[in-house]
């Protein structure tokens, strides 16, 4: 074995508390190198009566490594425990001393997780665990109520730009929620809602008042009112990274310069502040000179950005913040945050936009989860057919070991959002691609989020052409592609198994596009076909019971001689499930691929 591939250390995402009395502990070894791999162990003060060796099991695989799960329970709340690794006759200890071939003298230089403390459990929302969000902007989603139309309204419809506007607003969401309902959605991201020069109101003015164009405090309070009473939950945006330039402590720095008492709200690195050569004299969102940047070490900032935090918690019984650019924020800031917000709502759920890894906000500490575009990348290269399934199950593995479970939970998976193309544009207009990437989001770990209008064909490029407005016109809506997301939607909400089950993959291979992969938990079994090729396949994999159904219409689907054999159309997929009285095994798997190599074939 290589030896210099093996990796644990006793914290983050490799030894967590997943709940009072469980931890998670995780080891890396080099891919296809170790046969077993066991965890011995043991509390420290009583280590002969409390042994246990535990098997630990293959939870996923990227280019390199094999990550190896096991969930341990101490009797005692303290863990001690090293790791023994097997293969072809050879045997390796690693423990905190390092790595021995025979085996040490426990629990002298073991791995520790000192005490599970249930003050320092990372605790996630359990409504998210079940949601399905729908993304919205205000603007762009319905005009409700034309008396509030900014005077430069244009008719709704029209071509979206940087500065247009058409008069979407908070009545128009509550005139389409049953729609929202009728769709299977039980959860609303709002992009920002406050006072703002622009259309997309991630400038803001006044954090604590509902823009004019959009109704007022009062109308918003009655939306998540009625939100709530139809089962929805409320999400808003946290613009906490920047300002608007027309915000008054910025124009008072403006006015008065470094005489201003706001002057340390802002970075400022030279006086007057302004905009030299198209670079700011401040720092800012980007180099947008109307988007300063708040100072959030500033004692005086946090307090009036964490006061806005707790005030629409309580003030509307909000369930949740996103939070804009939150990697370029202290995580000092995001500690006082979470305190702040737990404390107002235990369950609000805290969703931070960063776009790459994101571990160090994702401990417990800070957020609850961040928006996936990673997930949304691996998933679009992959079903745009730039990669095999062979390159796609590892990068999805490598996602998956990231994070801790209670994140993988809840992590905010979409596919396009308000700052990305759409979803049928990035899927090349093939709208068989689109329903296999959404049928992968939907039989996947996480919190889905769907932008407004995928679901019924809405195209765009970037910014600003994915803001287009909502099409409300059943004549020019795809309704099949809208009753496609129906399906997968209720199929999902249906089962947990496909929200909370341990997903693994099947069968994916080299120079090959097709996968299959299963969710499974103690109830129910799901294995997914998916054919991501422009000819037919006929996918087959060893199963060992003969009761599985087509998930969608229920007729029973048998293997022949232990082998299941599935045929699929183009783009096709095909959802197959079993009731379990009891945890049984998962069918077997070949992680080399060999079982899709050995048992698929091209229909001539």
């Amino acid at each position: 074995m290589l030896l210099e591939a093996l990796y644990h250390v006793p914290r983050d995402k490799w030894a967590y508390a997943y709940d009072k009395e469980t931890v998670h502990l995780r080891l890396r070894t080099k891919r296809d190198d170790a046969e077993t791999v066991y965890v011995m162990t043991g509390d420290k003060y009583a280590w002969d009566r409390t042994f246990e060796e535990i098997q630990m099991k293959k939870a996923a695989s990227d280019d390199s490594f094999d990550y190896w799960e096991v969930c341990a329970r101490p009797k005692f709340k303290r863990l001690s425990y090293l790791f023994r690794i097997e293969s072809d006759g050879e045997t390796v200890y690693m423990s905190e001393k390092g790595t021995m071939f025979e085996m040490p003298q426990p629990p002298g230089n073991n791995f520790e997780f000192q005490y599970i403390h249930e003050i320092d459990l990372f605790k996630v929302p359990d409504w998210a665990k079940e949601a399905v969000f729908y993304q919205i902007m205000p603007e762009r989603f319905a005009n409700g109520d034309p008396s509030l139309n900014p005077e430069t309204t244009e008719p709704w419809g029209g071509v979206p730009k940087r500065d247009n506007f058409f008069g979407g607003d908070i009545q128009g969401v509550m005139d389409h929620l049953d729609y929202l309902v009728d769709l299977g959605v039980n959860a609303i991201y709002f992009t920002p809602l406050f006072v703002s020069p622009s259309n997309h109101k991630y400038d803001i003015i006044d954090y604590k008042k509902v823009d004019s164009h959009f109704g007022d405090n009062e109308k918003l309070k009655a939306l998540v009112d009625l939100c709530h009473e139809k089962g929805i939950r409320v999400m808003l945006d946290a613009v906490f990274n920047h300002c608007s330039k027309e915000f008054p402590p910025f124009q008072d720095v403006l006015k008065n310069g470094e005489k201003s008492k706001y002057a340390d709200w802002f970075h400022i690195n030279s006086y007057p502040a302004q905009i030299v050569d198209g670079i700011p004299s401040y720092d800012t969102f980007g180099f947008f000179g109307d988007m300063p940047k708040f100072n959030t070490a500033n004692p005086e900032v946090k307090s009036y950005l964490l006061d806005v935090a707790e005030y629409w918690i309580k003030e509307i019984k909000l369930d949740g913040w996103r939070l804009d650019v939150a990697d370029e924020i202290d995580h000092h800031f995001w500690h006082d945050f979470r305190i702040v917000v737990k404390r107002a709502n235990p369950e609000a759920y805290i969703v931070g936009e960063v776009w790459s890894d994101s571990l160090a906000w994702l401990l417990g500490d800070q957020f609850d989860s961040v928006m996936n575009y990673p997930f949304s990348g691996t998933v679009l290269e992959f079903f745009n057919g730039e990669m095999d399934s062979y390159t796609f199950s590892n990068k999805v593995g490598a996602l998956l070991m990231r994070y801790p479970q209670q994140t993988n939970e809840v992590i905010f998976n979409l596919l396009c959002s308000h700052d990305t193309p759409r979803l049928l544009n990035r899927m090349g207009e093939d709208k068989r691609k689109l329903k296999l990437a959404v049928a992968f989001l939907f039989t996947f770990m996480g919190t889905p989020c769907i932008f407004y209008g995928d679901e019924i064909g809405l195209t765009g490029e970037g910014d600003p052409d994915c803001r287009k407005c909502m099409e409300w016109d059943p004549a020019k809506q795809d309704l099949e592609l809208r009753d496609f997301y129906k399906l997968m939607i209720s199929l999902r909400k249906e089962n947990h198994a496909l929200r909370g089950g341990q997903y693994r993959i099947l069968a994916a291979c080299k120079d090959d596009p097709c996968i299959i992969y299963e969710r499974m938990d103690t109830e129910s079994h799901f294995t997914i076909w998916m054919n991501n090729s422009p000819e037919p396949r006929s996918l087959s994999h060893p199963m060992e019971t003969e009761d599985w159904k087509d998930a969608f219409s229920g007729d029973a689907v048998k293997p022949d001689n232990g082998t299941m054999h599935i045929s699929l159309e183009p783009y096709g997929f095909r959802i197959l499930s079993r009731r379990l009285n009891q945890d049984i095994p998962a069918s077997s798997n070949k992680d080399s691929g060999e079982a899709m190599k050995e048992h698929s074939a091209v229909h001539q």
